[in-house]
This record gives C-alpha cells, sequence and structure tokens, in this order.
C-alpha cells in the first residue's frame, strides 16, 4: 500500500470515528424528539436528562482538537560538534534514503531505534524530526548492522508514515478517552446504587442480597459501542503499521544489504534477552542495598557480558521462534521477517563496516557516564557507587541474606511465637517438632494431604533450600561468606572452611543439611560448621 493510500485510509478511519458520534447524538436528538411527542411529562424529562448524559462525552470527544502532545523519552541529545561520526552517518543515510535528516538525535538506555515527527495540520506539513538511538545497540551491533537499523527507521520518513501517525494516535486517543468516560461514569452510577441499597438493607430486618446488576447500563451500552469501533480502528490501523514495518524493511535492505539487515533483526531479539538479564543480575543487583556499580558501568558492563556469553548468544541468534501473531500486533514476528529478507536475492555486500557500532562515539566512556545522568532516576543516582562489580556483588549479597523474610521464617516465627532465627530453628530440629511445624508452612493441596513419609518427602526439598540460605546468611553476618562474580556464569558462593577447599566446604555443607533433615535428624554436624559465637 502506498503512502497516499495509507493516508487516505487513515483520514477514512478518523472520519468513521466523527460519523458514530454524529449518528449517536442523531439517535439521542431522535429518541428525544419522540419521548417530547408521545411520552408523559415525567417520562419525557428522565428521557432527555439521560440522553443529555449520553451526549456529554461524545462532544467532548470530537472536539478534542489537539494532537496528544509529543512525549519525549528520556534520553542524551547528542551535537554534530560533539558526536560528528554518528552524525555524518545519520546525514549518509539519510541522503542514500532520500529523506530529511533528523534535527536531534537522542541517545537512550533501551534496546531500541525509532523516530518521531511533529507535523503540521495533521500530517499535511512536515515538522522537526527526532531519532532516538538506544546504546545497547551501538554496543552490540556492528556498524552495518547500525546502518541497517537507521536504514529501516528512514524507510518511515520516505513513506509518510511518521507524517501520518498524527492521524492514527489522535483517533486512538480520541476513542480511548471517549470509552474511558463511558466506563467511569458507568462505575460511579453502580457505586451509587450499591451505597444506596446497602443503606436500604440495613433499615429492613430481613436484608435482602445487594444486585447492582442493572446499574449505569446506558453507559456501559456507550462504552460497548465505542469499544467495538475502537477494537475495528485498531485492527485497521495496525494492520497498516505492520505493512510499514515490511517497506521500511526494504529500504534497509536497498540501502544496506540483505544480510546485514537480515542479521541487525536477528541480532536485536537477542540484545533484548540479553540486556534484560543484564540488568536484573548485574546493573540492578544492588538496588535492593541502594547500591550502583562504578560510573559509567550501568551501561558499559553489558559489553562486557556480551564478550563473555558470546558462545551462548550464538545459538539464540540461529533460533527464530515462532511467536503467535494477533491482528493487534503493530510489528510482524521478527521471524516472517527475517524470511522475507533472506529470501531475497544475495546482493554481495555481506563484508562491509563489521566493527563495532559503539566506535562511532568519540568517547563511549564519557557517553555511558553521561547516559546515566540522562536517564537513572534521582533517587537511584544517589545511590552510593561501588569500586567494583565484585565489591558490588559482595554488598547486595550481603544485603540481601540480612533481610531474609522467607515463608520458613515466617512459619518458624507463627510457631514458636518468637523472632525467627537459625538457633530457634536448630531446637525445633532438636526437639522433634520440625514436620509440625513445616505444616505451617506454603503447600500444594496434594503435600497438604499428604501424611508421614510422604509428607516429609514433599516439604523436605523447600525445608533443606530454606536452611541453606538461613546458614549462609549467619555466615555472613559474621563476615565469613565470599562471592566469586563472573560475567561468563552466576555468581558462586565461597564458604569458610579448611584452606580455599571451596568444594569440600560446599559437600560438607549439603552432609550436615541432609544430616538436620534426615528422618531422624542430628544437627551436630550443622552445629560443627557454624561460627563459634553460635555454638556457645
Amino acid at each position: 500500500m502506498g503512502a497516499t493510500l495509507r493516508a487516505l485510509r487513515a483520514v477514512i478511519l478518523l472520519f468513521g470515528f466523527h460519523a458514530l458520534n454524529l449518528g449517536l447524538l442523531a439517535a439521542l436528538a431522535a429518541l428525544d424528539l419522540a419521548a417530547i411527542r408521545w411520552a408523559p411529562g415525567l417520562v419525557t424529562g428522565k428521557i432527555v436528562l439521560v440522553s443529555v448524559l449520553l451526549a456529554v462525552p461524545v462532544v467532548r470527544g470530537m472536539f478534542m482538537l489537539r494532537t496528544p502532545k509529543d512525549e519525549v523519552l528520556p534520553g542524551l541529545p547528542v551535537t554534530d560538534a560533539g558526536e560528528p561520526r554518528l552524525w555524518a552517518l545519520v546525514r549518509d543515510l539519510a541522503r542514500a534514503a532520500g529523506t530529511r535528516a533528523p534535527d536531534e538525535i537522542v541517545i537512550t538506555g533501551d534496546v531500541n531505534a525509532g523516530v518521531t515527527e511533529r507535523p503540521r495540520l495533521l500530517g499535511l506539513l512536515p515538522g522537526p524530526r527526532r531519532l532516538y538511538l538506544g546504546v545497547p545497540l551501538l554496543i552490540g551491533l556492528s556498524e552495518a548492522q547500525l546502518r541497517a537499523v537507521l536504514a529501516h527507521e528512514y524507510g518511515h520518513f520516505t513513506g509518510g508514515d511518521t507524517r501520518l501517525s498524527a492521524l492514527v494516535v489522535r483517533g486512538r486517543t480520541q476513542i480511548g478517552r471517549i470509552i474511558g468516560r463511558f466506563r467511569a461514569k458507568a462505575d460511579h452510577t453502580v457505586a451509587k446504587e450499591r451505597v444506596r441499597q446497602e443503606k436500604a438493607a440495613a433499615r429492613r430486618k430481613k436484608p435482602r442480597e445487594i444486585d447492582t446488576t442493572g446499574a449505569g447500563i446506558t453507559y456501559r451500552t456507550m462504552a460497548w459501542i465505542y469499544t467495538r469501533y475502537g477494537q475495528f480502528y485498531l485492527r485497521a490501523s495496525l494492520s497498516t503499521a505492520r505493512g510499514q514495518e515490511y517497506a521500511a524493511d526494504l529500504t534497509a535492505v536497498r540501502i544496506t544489504g540483505r544480510d546485514a539487515t537480515a542479521s541487525a533483526l536477528r541480532e536485536i531479539r537477542v540484545l533484548a534477552a540479553a540486556h534484560d538479564f543484564y540488568l536484573d543480575s548485574y546493573a540492578g543487583l544492588g538496588m535492593p542495598a541502594r547500591l550502583m556499580p562504578p560510573r559509567g558501568e550501568f551501561f558499559g558492563g553489558f559489553g562486557r557480558l556480551l564478550s563473555a556469553r558470546a558462545l551462548e548468544l550464538v545459538r539464540l541468534r540461529t533460533q527464530l521462534p515462532e511467536a503467535p501473531s494477533s491482528p493487534y500486533d503493530s510489528h510482524p514476528p521478527i521471524a516472517e521477517r527475517v524470511r522475507r529478507i533472506e529470501a531475497l536475492p544475495a546482493d554481495g555486500r555481506d563484508d562491509e563496516a563489521k566493527g563495532s557500532a559503539l566506535a562511532l562515539l568519540t568517547d563511549p566512556e564519557q557517553t555511558l557516564a553521561a547516559l546515566e545522568d540522562a536517564v537513572l532516576t534521582d533517587e537511584v543516582r544517589a545511590f552510593r557507587r561501588t569500586d567494583g562489580w565484585e565489591e558490588l556483588l559482595d554488598a547486595s549479597m550481603a544485603e540481601t541474606l540480612t533481610a531474609l523474610d522467607t515463608p520458613l521464617h515466617r512459619a518458624l516465627a507463627f510457631y514458636t511465637k518468637d523472632r525467627p532465627s537459625l538457633d530457634s530453628l536448630l531446637t525445633v530440629i532438636d526437639d522433634g517438632q520440625l514436620w509440625r511445624m513445616a505444616h505451617r508452612l506454603p503447600l500444594s493441596d496434594e503435600a497438604a494431604s499428604a501424611k508421614g513419609r510422604a509428607f516429609r518427602e514433599f516439604v523436605r526439598p523447600v525445608l533443606h533450600d530454606a536452611l541453606r540460605t538461613m546458614v549462609l546468611a549467619e555466615f555472613s553476618a559474621h563476615s565469613l561468606l565470599r562471592w566469586e562474580f563472573s560475567w561468563e556464569r552466576a555468581a558462586t558462593v565461597r564458604l569458610p572452611g579448611p584452606g580455599e577447599d571451596t568444594e569440600a566446604a560446599g559437600e560438607a555443607l549439603e552432609a550436615a543439611l541432609d544430616a538436620a533433615l534426615a528422618d531422624h535428624p542430628d544437627t551436630g554436624p550443622l552445629r560443627a560448621l557454624l561460627p563459634p559465637a553460635r555454638t556457645a
């Protein structure tokens, strides 16, 4: 579908929304006239009042003339003087695409790139353009892949997608607001009816059951009508959006080549998954303890993770999982887009610009540090900076173990009526009360109904993990734990023991835990491993 037809479709969809408004208003007016002519005076007054209340949200929605304000995403604007190589690349690609370059480049912390435009007269006249470029893409993509990503975004400019978006977004917003108003009025009516019935029930000797089924039905009906049109509007406009993505992919292929475009799509999916893992397991590790990695490393550490786990990422790149599609998806499935691109004839452009896209920045370390100031909240930026990732891991794990509140802690507190501690748990075990206390744990229906040995086998793994965590917390409280940081694998704990034989110390702990949780428990081996202050 060409730009002209897409523009026509956007106009028709918006016109259909206003036609629906006018049709409903005409129906309400006809109902009022019929009531005035044939209905009794009291009934006429009620009908006119209801129709006026229904017409107000419709009229307000119709005259929401202002297009929703362009929301500026948090990021770091970069100038031509500060980043000449990046700006040169952006302008070069704009010339190749036959379109106007963006007026502003904003580097963000997301695994994404996007373009926006603020056109005038509902998209008839061009406006300022902005390019958003996520720093994880700069870190994880080659220059050729980044060129393909940017060329794809320029495809939206050349197709007029960004200018038409004003019309589409305006329609979605207007429909959403009208639906929201009708639903809010329906909820308010239901709440009033509930209060009225509750007061009436309080005065009766035999209270009736509260029933608000019919309350707000007229508002809900109007909301239902607009919801149906809203669904049609979304399906039609998002169908256009998916077509725009395919067209933008072809622009990228034309400018940067088939292989670079296909590999960029594969890589972005991998980077998104890796970045989520990085934020959870590394950059955000110290958040509960109000700790941050060294300056610049909040975003910069992502590159270290990608390098260390390169083999894992190779496997991800070769897989294109088939995600279920929906008519409400704004983008086609990645697998389908890659298949379409890779089915195109080879163009021999597979050896261009293989260097890291991050090298386009004049001073990457400075940019990564400045991005933290631009993206992170004031509260997060005030967290204490650690000297390195090892310190961040040690301090974060110590804080986590100090603040433990597991189901075992809660069950133990309920059973002993005292503050939960490792000492009290070992006492419960020595007294032969462990399995009775275990009934206070959250249990599945099958575990709760089990008896004797079957019950013990159900809960023993849960108790084993929780008891191990409590022991680690005890070691940590006495500064006897050390954590081994790694980009290649999950962090491992170094347990206290003779020499540096961590494996032997771990085996001794596991054996002691098994003995404490056996059918005939023995806490002696575990007590022998604990710090001296705990065995006095």
